[in-house]
């Protein structure tokens, strides 16, 4: 089967609505060349690259970008420069008939985001449905926020997770605003008061983390935890290959994890 036929056919089983703009499209490789099989990942690494390059002729589902920009208009400068991390990648791509497919604005538009619902059953936790809310508030077993950080850190294989607060404070309901998001995002839901601790994914520290430092300092029971980009949104692409895999497409199936490039001195 051609990597556009099954690139479609995933489509057709979230059933989303196209956005009128979307980043979600092909990287990388011909969409009409046949592939055997299908290799899932949360970010086209180099090294998941390499791997996936095993598989012969696949198409590649990565819900992030391949060559670090959003809507991949850098390609053509990264290709002009003839940038070494571009060259790397594009020729694994082309040498082992590899099709790379953005798999991203479907995902966060299915409800409940797909993503959130990797995540939430990685953990453990109560399953967000249809009708949950994005950002998306989980009522969790009572902890401590240092009980749970290491719960997540585990769960999630978050190496170079952070924490901001007290390692004792009490907590019943976590918000989960994971993968990217605006420091307005992030500082309201820390104000809610059915907010205890904030699970994200990466923020710019002076918009989040800082502001949770201080919203601490108040004397505010709050916490807030910062999993790492990868490791947020990781058993999102999990929850994609469960899905992929009862479509019946007659091709072999894989989830390959990315790594977090990051680790502890």
């Amino acid at each position: 089967m051609r990597a556009a036929q099954l690139a479609r056919l995933i489509l057709d089983d979230l059933g989303v609505p196209d956005r009128d703009e979307t980043v979600d499209g092909f990287l990388d490789g011909d969409p009409d060349a046949p592939v055997g099989a299908v290799v899932v990942t949360m970010m086209a690494t180099l090294p998941v690259l390499r791997r996936a390059a095993a598989f012969g002729p696949a198409l590649v589902v990565t819900h992030e970008p391949l060559y670090f920009d959003h809507t991949n208009s850098l390609v053509e400068t990264l290709s002009a420069r003839d940038d070494p991390v571009y060259r790397a990648k594009h020729a694994v791509i082309d040498q082992a008939g590899l099709v790379v497919w953005h798999l991203h604005d479907h995902l966060h538009d299915h409800r409940p985001d797909v993503v959130d619902l990797g995540t939430a059953r990685a953990l453990g936790w109560p399953l967000p449905t249809a009708s949950s809310p994005v950002p998306w508030v989980a009522d969790v077993p009572t902890t401590t926020l240092d009980a749970l950080a290491r719960q997540v850190a585990d769960a999630l294989d978050a190496p170079v997770l952070r924490v901001i607060g007290d390692p004792g404070l009490v907590v019943r309901r976590v918000g989960f605003d994971l993968g990217f998001r605006g420091g307005e995002r992030n500082r309201t839901m820390l104000r809610r008061d059915d907010v205890d601790v904030l699970l994200i994914g990466e923020a710019h520290e002076w918009e989040t983390g800082e502001y949770a430092g201080d919203l601490v300092a108040t004397g505010a029971p709050k916490g807030l935890i910062v999993a790492g980009h990868i490791p947020s949104e990781q058993q999102g692409m999990v929850e994609v290959t469960r899905r992929i895999k009862t479509l019946g497409l007659g091709v072999p199936v894989r989830f390959l994890p990315a790594r977090d490039p990051y680790r502890r001195v």
